[in-house]
Order: C-alpha cells, then sequence, then structure tokens
C-alpha cells in the first residue's frame, strides 16, 4: 500500500499551469526523486502536498486518508513534515530553540498552559528540548546548539532545518532543494544523512537539481516538464529515457560508463 497518493492533480496561476496531469505514489521506505528544470511545478507541486496551497482539482492521499483542504499544522501531525528552497530559520532564536519549535505539532499545552505552568508542562518542555537536541545530535550540529541561527553558515542553517523538520517525528520528509548552495563535501554528507534518515524508517519525497545526487540517493524518480508528468521510473530507466533527454535535460548529455552516472550541462528555462 503506498504511503502518499498524488492523483491527477492540476494547479494554475490565472493563465499559467504550473501542474497538471500529475500522478504518482509514493511507497513506505522509498527515497523518491521529483526532478525538472526550473519552472516544472516541483515546489508547486510540494506546496500542494503538504497544504500550503490547494489544488483547483485533483486530490493527494497519505497514510489512506485525503489530506486535500487540510491546514499544514494538520497534514504535519499526520506524520508529514518538510523543508524549503531556502532555509527559513528564526534567525534571532539560537539553534535549539529553532529546532525545537518543530515540537509545536507534537505538544499538548498552549500558551496558556505555558504561561500558567500547569502540572506537566515543565515536564513537556524538558522533552522538547531533550529531542531537538537529540536532532542536533543526528544531524552533527549539537555543539552549536546555543549558538544564534543567523550565525551559522548556509549549509549549517539547511542543516537547522533538517533537524527541525525531523523534530516533528515525520513518516514522510519532503526536502526541498536541500542541496542548494552545498559544495562537494556537504553534498556528499547530506547524501549519507538522507540514507540514514531512510534506513530509521523516514521516507523521502526529494526535489533536486543535482543530478549525481539523485542518480545515487533515488529508489525512483518523476520528471516533470511544464508540470506535466513526462517519465517515471527508477535511475537506469530515467537517465536513459529518450524523452528525457531531449524534452527535460536537453543540451549535452553523458554516460559515465564506469559509474553509470548521468552528467547533464542544463539548459537555461524560461
Amino acid at each position: 500500500m503506498a504511503l502518499l497518493e498524488v492523483e491527477n492533480v492540476r494547479r494554475s496561476f490565472g493563465g499559467l499551469v504550473a501542474v497538471d496531469k500529475t500522478t504518482f505514489q509514493v511507497a513506505p521506505g522509498q527515497i523518491k526523486a521529483i526532478i525538472g528544470p526550473n519552472g516544472a511545478g516541483k515546489t508547486t507541486l510540494f506546496n500542494i502536498i503538504s497544504g500550503l496551497l490547494r489544488p483547483d482539482s485533483g486530490r493527494v492521499t497519505f497514510h489512506s486518508r485525503p489530506v486535500t483542504g487540510l491546514k499544514p499544522y494538520q497534514i504535519a501531525r499526520l506524520g508529514l513534515s518538510r523543508t524549503f528552497q531556502n532555509p527559513s530559520l528564526f534567525l534571532r532564536m539560537n539553534v535549539l530553540e529553532n529546532v525545537m519549535v518543530g515540537r509545536h505539532s507534537r505538544s499538548r499545552w498552549g500558551f496558556a498552559g505555558c504561561c500558567l505552568r500547569w502540572p506537566g508542562q515543565p515536564r513537556e518542555e524538558r522533552n522538547i528540548r531533550d529531542t531537538a537536541m537529540a536532532q542536533l545530535d543526528y544531524v552533527g550540529l549539537a555543539p552549536l546548539a546555543h549558538c544564534p541561527a543567523g550565525a551559522l553558515a548556509f549549509g549549517q542553517r539547511r542543516m537547522v532545518e533538517l533537524a527541525r523538520a525531523l523534530a516533528t517525528e515525520p513518516t514522510l520528509l519532503l526536502l526541498d532543494e536541500p542541496a542548494s548552495g552545498l559544495n562537494t563535501k556537504e553534498k556528499e554528507d547530506l547524501g549519507q544523512l538522507i540514507r540514514k534518515i531512510r534506513d530509521r524508517g523516514v521516507t523521502v519525497l526529494l526535489v533536486e537539481h543535482d543530478m549525481k545526487l539523485v542518480m545515487d540517493l533515488a529508489d525512483d524518480i518523476v520528471v516533470l516538464h511544464y508540470g506535466i508528468p513526462i517519465a517515471e521510473g527508477p535511475p537506469s530507466v530515467i537517465q536513459s529515457d529518450p524523452k528525457v533527454i531531449s524534452v527535460y535535460l536537453g543540451g549535452e548529455v553523458q554516460a559515465d560508463s564506469a559509474g553509470g552516472e548521468l552528467s547533464a550541462k542544463w539548459s537555461q528555462s524560461p
């Protein structure tokens, strides 16, 4: 049974159709990638899945439950969390506090309970802090827990956002261009971390432009072109698909005979 089902989703902005006729499934324990040039509708699709946008038609099902129309926090409580293209942190808060925010969807006590220190609230706050610290340790940032988020390098901010997403205890994690702005070493570390996340039982849906990272990580790939899926399958199929090569990659494509990795020179997209 699929963990996530996207069924014939369509979304337009005025006269521009961003996503159309999009249908795919994500199986439990899978690392699935969505690729496509800028403007292909990848982030719009993520926004629909996570509840930031409503589709014009079609539906999204998570854990066999329709989630179309639910608010993002409601979907997060069901076990779906995400990161963004640009890390969205509270820069004046420290790193630990940023990750603690991710526990909000799992907490019982609201504003009044925190102010009045009702029985059970201090214990829950300690648990939130301990869980957040554990996630920082998991992504390798525990030594920076008390540093202001605004003082971190870009790659470190990405790791803080990832730790915050993991703090929600997701069963499905959506990563929107997690390798953007990272150097080669950071990308290698990221790939290893994503595998570790999957191995601990978290399914991953990934949007990414770095083709080497995608081909190394993904079990299955969906290719979008102007909002419409044009191919779906394992990396070995996608990297040799004539339609993907001619319509999506464009320009120069080479197959590395030693590693079978696809390298591509992206043509600029409108």
